[in-house]
């Protein structure tokens, strides 16, 4: 059971109906997902990115083709900030936060992850190989002559940053993590409480099921840990609601970040959501300022 549901979990379908909820399930339907878990369907993007964009072609290290869309500010662009969506999500989840800091004066490129959105792929591995994703798009700005890159990402997004940092040694000069899991166990931790799941020992299976099955050691994949190579400037932003990411995960993350300029905000009113459009005028503040 905990074989077939890592896979299904690690997978994306394109042309298939969106899963259904638990409580919209037939007996029959509620009986296979438990035995065997549910296919899910691939994001799909809708261009509402109101900003004038080019649409670009990137290719990873392991040559699958990444759909990116490139916005630039006017001649007097502070640098260029790369975004990185969630688990399941797409380009046009982030659509808000690509716009405001593109008000702000940078240029904006955002990533559809492999296996979502308009990239190719129709497997996702929670980072591990995602890392190689952020890496094509970080190479692919810094070969352009960009000198001031600043990486953005929220839940797998800001995750996989830290896992990049970690694997490939990119170095880019500023970083804002939005709501990291500490590791990939506490990330199907944090799934199974939205699914009123007991978190063991099914979270272990899962972990332990999941890396076997693309090729890994899921208990050496720690973010937390990862986050010990991040020396430049970090800020890391919280839901105090949030039920998939822990406080205790938050402040692991913190406490290993090794920059000394780092700073933890938390959002009194957020869970595992868009903090930009949830708390707009306090995501505006900390982020300009951390910017600035």
């Amino acid at each position: 059971m905990a074989a077939f549901h890592a896979y299904k979990f690690t997978h994306f379908y394109a042309d298939i109906p969106k899963a259904k909820k638990m409580e919209e399930m037939s007996v029959t339907e509620k009986a296979s997902f438990v035995f065997m878990g549910t296919k899910y369907a691939k994001s799909k993007v809708v261009d509402s990115f109101a900003i004038p964009h080019q649409t670009l072609a990137l290719t990873t290290l392991d040559s699958l083709h990444l759909e990116s869309w490139y916005a630039k500010a006017d001649s007097n662009a502070r640098g260029t900030i790369l975004l990185f969506h969630g688990h399941g999500s797409s380009k046009s989840g982030i659509i808000a936060e690509a716009t405001a800091f593109h008000k702000m004066g940078w240029n904006i490129l955002i990533t559809d992850f492999r296996a979502h959105g308009n990239s190719e792929g129709e497997v996702c591995t929670i980072g591990a190989n995602e890392a190689k994703d952020v890496k094509a798009a970080y190479d692919y700005v810094r070969n352009s002559g960009e000198k001031n890159i600043v990486l953005y990402g929220i839940s797998l997004g800001a995750s996989t940053i830290l896992t990049a940092v970690d694997h490939y040694a990119i170095k880019p000069e500023k970083v804002i993590l939005e709501m990291p899991f500490g590791t990939l166990e506490d990330a199907v931790k944090g799934r199974l409480r939205t699914m009123h799941i007991p978190e063991q020992p099914m979270s272990t299976l899962l972990a332990f099921w999941g890396g076997v099955e693309q090729g890994f050691w899921a208990f050496d994949y720690s973010p937390q840990d990862f986050a010990s190579k991040l020396n430049c400037p970090v800020l890391l932003q919280w839901g105090l609601n949030d039920p998939r990411v822990t406080e205790k995960e938050t402040n692991a993350i913190f406490k290993n970040i090794a920059s000394h300029e780092k700073l933890l905000m938390v959002y009194a009113r957020s869970g595992h959501q868009s903090l930009c459009k949830n708390e707009n005028e306090k995501w505006l503040s900390t982020v300009g300022s951390f910017l600035h």
